[in-house]
């Protein structure tokens, strides 16, 4: 069975953006906003921790999971041409 490329992207993208906004927002509850680099934000410029960051952040999270979500699914579907049952 092979994946559909599109959807399995967009599921990702929309996981992972927010994903990482929620997480953010938690993270501000508990903590307060912070606006000292963190790890994230060492890798997706322009994030930290505020509220400001986390709409940052949500762009970065979307559009790395929509690229990263449709090279998995690229890959998937080529291995299962490949290897599936004939």
């Amino acid at each position: 069975m092979k994946l559909n490329v599109k959807a399995f992207a967009i599921t990702c993208a929309i996981t992972i953006g927010f994903g990482l906004l929620f997480l953010t927002w938690w993270k501000i509850l508990l903590d307060g906003s912070n606006f000292n680099p963190t790890v994230i934000g060492k890798i997706y410029r322009g994030y930290n921790l505020s509220f400001s960051g986390s709409l940052i952040g949500f762009l970065w999270g979307f559009f790395d999971g929509l690229i990263g979500g449709a090279i998995f699914a690229s890959i998937y579907n080529f291995l299962v041409t490949k290897f599936g049952k004939k």
